[in-house]
């Protein structure tokens, strides 16, 4: 990156979870498509997110969505969530906040009572239509990529808790989707840190033993989270999404609900116009519904729409100067934990 730049974002969370958009100064990314771009970014030249996720500017409880013009003529918007980990193709809560970011900073006009939003994701179109109201966003509904149930019941080995059955299924990134219960916990709070370390050696085992490969988006080869999950007296999935390198996700995982749709939807547990809440770890609830079938790869999918809200709370600069000795970022074992071992 050039020294000098300065690179503009918007502080932007979704039910908790932080969602930084970053709306100017970024270095153009190479890539015909969006895919392309996150491919690079992850295989090719990582600097930038590094840059913006790592300490000193940042920490790992967090996502920056690097904002990019789209590659498609029917997109308004292109976006890319890097993380402390790699840049992924997609997610829930992350998308919420950029759409709240662009209506709520004027780069999409805003036209109220709705606004519909068109986003390039290297996973797909996402349509959003945003509810406004006296110049803020006060809802957001994502129609998300196809979601699929890729394997159910799959039994897995682990050394700590015998043999356990877990779900793996695509709602914009791979997830395996387990019952708490089998890991001897349960969504609160107070378990927190021993959810996100049992979630990491999960991540750790199942890379070891399920490949998965999207039969449409290249590069999209690994499964990127495991989240627990665990029935609510009123009907609603509580849900636990654990994410590199042992954290959990404050919001209730927008594209996880729409992998645990389609373990439903494959189960005939839910049928198109069918809608679920998740709640998170925090409370936090977005909305999942089944607004329609398709199929892709050969594989039945059920259309998800995701409903939650993002809060604009700030802004800030950042600097870019290369005599800085940190400008690679980095990262200690105080929060990484034993992943720290694990990184280039």
């Amino acid at each position: 990156m050039e020294s000098g730049k300065h690179l503009e974002l918007l502080l932007v969370h979704c039910q908790g979870e932080l969602g930084h958009v970053l709306i100017d100064g970024a270095p153009e990314i190479p890539g015909a498509t969006m895919l392309d771009k996150m491919n690079h970014i992850n295989n090719v030249d990582d600097s930038l997110r590094r840059f913006v996720t790592f300490e000193p500017r940042a920490n790992v409880a967090m996502s920056v969505n690097l904002l990019v013009p789209p590659t498609r003529p029917d997109a308004d918007a292109g976006f890319i969530v890097l993380q402390a980990d790699r840049a992924h193709p997609m997610s829930g809560s992350n998308c919420i906040c950029v759409v709240t970011a662009l209506l709520e900073s004027g780069r999409i006009p805003m036209k109220e009572p709705e606004t519909t939003v068109r986003l390039d994701t290297p996973a797909g179109l996402i349509v959003a239509r945003a509810r406004c109201e006296n110049d803020r966003c006060i809802g957001v509904s994502l129609d998300n990529v196809p979601s699929f149930a890729e394997l159910l019941d799959r039994e897995v080995d682990t050394p700590e808790w015998g043999r356990i059955k877990v779900d793996i299924a695509f709602g914009g990134v791979y997830y395996a989707l387990v019952d708490v219960g089998q890991v001897g916990l349960t969504i609160i709070p107070d378990n927190a840190r021993a959810l996100a370390e049992a979630g990491i050696e999960l991540k750790r085992l199942l890379a070891q033993q399920i490949l998965v490969s999207h039969p449409t988006l290249p590069g999209v080869d690994e499964i990127a989270y495991v989240m627990f999950r665990d029935k609510e007296p009123d009907g609603a999935v509580r849900t636990c999404t654990t994410l590199q390198p042992g954290r959990v996700d404050r919001s209730p995982c927008g594209t996880g609900s729409s992998a645990n749709l389609a373990t439903l939807h494959a189960r005939g547990l839910v049928q198109v116009g069918d809608a679920r809440t998740s709640r998170s770890i925090i409370g936090g609830e977005f909305l999942a519904e089944a607004i329609g079938e398709t199929e892709i790869g050969g594989r039945m999918a059920v259309l998800p729409r995701i409903t939650g809200r993002g809060f604009v709370y700030g802004r800030t600069e950042l600097r870019v100067e290369n005599d800085d000795p940190f400008m690679t970022g980095f990262a200690l074992s105080d929060t990484w934990g034993p992943q720290v071992g694990l990184l280039k």
